[in-house]
């Protein structure tokens, strides 16, 4: 399952910023309109990277969906000089 929602906790000694829920799902939608219209850009390259490498251009396309579909879940914590950033993707 694609990730729909990102949160972002950000903090430093003298301020506290409430989380941000970040809806992801709304991306989706533009996001796909883009990718509509590079759509035969996108396939010259993915059959050239086929021929290339030698593997399926199903199995690419399988492998970049595995990616994106494993980012749900994902936690990133940077703490620098006392400020500290939380995202994590739902």
């Amino acid at each position: 399952m694609i990730p729909n929602i990102a949160v972002l906790e950000i903090e430093n000694p003298h301020y506290h910023m409430p989380r941000l829920w970040l809806p992801l799902f709304l991306l989706w939608i533009p996001l796909a309109l883009v990718l509509i219209l590079i759509s035969p850009l996108l396939l010259i390259a993915l059959l050239a990277l086929a021929m290339l490498t030698g593997v399926s251009p199903w199995r690419i396309v399988a492998l970049f969906w595995n990616v994106l579909s494993s980012l749900s879940g994902t936690h990133v914590h940077v703490t620098a000089n006392g400020n500290k950033v939380l995202v994590r993707i739902l």
